[in-house]
């Protein structure tokens, strides 16, 4: 919670920006979202997985920084193990004096600079950049924001998702933090939870997990593509929550550009409910199991299935929450017929929708 300080400087680095950008400049909306990568062993674009169709379809740029250690030099699953003659002489440890990711703050500071102000090739291929925010699922990049960003000072806004302790809010700089109920079950309860301000907001999606069922459809071909064994999903839970986070993750970029570039801040959104903010925090449940409060979208608010982001087990069991559908004689109880099933859901999606600007409406036939 307090801004750092320069200890020295002139180390040397050789790291990996991915570019995905607009081929017309009449494509490009002029926001730039570059994400702080990561992930157990692996240079992971997550939020790239979760939400390419959406930048796509709606112009945004986006940049990948490989800036730790681990996506780099672990064994069999970091870059210069999956292709050594493209990757070999990537280093963020200065030649193996500096091992405890020090470099990382820096070399995002200097790629998101590189993409601002460009000096000699540019990333963003002459595209005019009016906006750099920047995203990640990563812890580190609320330490970023709260003590590397009031040095550099070259992002517009920060959408920080899942992890990372408090924020500061006394920095003029827009915050959006995105919860899923994984992180509240884990230690984001425990945080006693940042009230909203000019500067801050939270939203936090009940039924949701860090790895969910869209997420695993992206990331298995993939880890074929690269040779590396299935992730283990015999879990203690069926595994893999179908509440599909992307879309409220979609409208939080949305509400975060609108927020930097027309001052309109984004709305509060209710929290998950809890019963002990522990940790480990434990989600207040209703009859079916699913977890009360939090921003609720119809595949919930309209159950046919117990969707949770809790789970256990081998590997990585813990971050794919649960998926366990309803039997018939539940559906059948609740749902009459096809219409009052087809019924719910809409009224609960024009709920949602209301609670956006209405230009979005219109963009969505409402």
């Amino acid at each position: 919670m307090a801004t750092g300080s320069i200890i020295d400087s002139g180390h040397r680095y050789t790291t990996r920006m991915i570019v995905r950008r607009p081929a017309s400049p009449d494509d490009f909306n002029g926001t730039v979202l570059v994400e702080w990568q990561g992930g157990p062993g692996l240079d992971t674009d997550a939020f790239w997985l979760e939400e390419h169709d959406h930048y796509i379809r709606r112009g945004y740029a986006w940049v990948g920084v490989s800036v730790r250690r681990a996506g780099i030099d672990t064994p069999v699953t970091g870059l210069k193990a999956w292709s050594p003659g493209r990757y070999g002489t990537l280093d963020v440890t200065e030649g193996g004096k500096i091992l405890d990711d020090a470099l990382s703050y820096d070399i995002f500071s200097q790629a998101a600079e590189a993409v601002r102000s460009p000096v000699g090739v540019d990333p963003m291929g002459g595209l005019n950049v009016e906006r750099v925010i920047a995203i990640s699922a990563n812890a580190n990049l609320a330490t970023y924001h709260n003590s590397i960003h009031p040095l550099a000072g070259v992002f517009d806004a920060f959408l920080v998702a899942f992890n990372g302790g408090k924020l500061r809010t006394d920095l003029d700089v827009k915050v959006l933090k995105l919860l899923n109920e994984t992180s509240i079950a884990g230690n984001q309860a425990a945080l006693r939870r940042q009230l909203d301000s000019d500067h801050f907001r939270r939203w936090e999606i009940a039924g949701t997990a860090a790895h969910d069922f869209h997420f695993q459809q992206e990331i298995v071909p993939l880890r074929a593509r690269d040779g590396l064994s299935p992730l283990r999903t015999d879990c203690n839970l069926p595994p893999f929550t179908r509440i599909p986070l992307y879309f409220v993750a979609n409208a939080a970029t949305e509400q975060l550009v609108r927020w930097v570039k027309d001052n309109i801040q984004p709305p509060s959104a209710p929290e998950i409910e809890v019963v002990a903010a522990g940790p480990p925090g434990v989600i207040a449940r209703d009859t079916f199991g699913n977890a009360r409060g939090g921003i609720r979208l119809s595949q919930l608010a309209v159950p046919t299935a117990t969707n949770t982001g809790v789970n256990s087990g081998p590997e990585f069991c813990s971050a794919f929450g649960s998926f366990q559908p309803f039997d018939d004689a539940t559906r059948d109880e609740l749902y009459p017929n096809h219409g009052t099933y087809v019924s719910q859901v809409t009224h609960t999606a024009h709920d949602n929708l209301k609670r956006q600007p209405k230009e979005w409406l219109h963009r969505a036939g409402g």
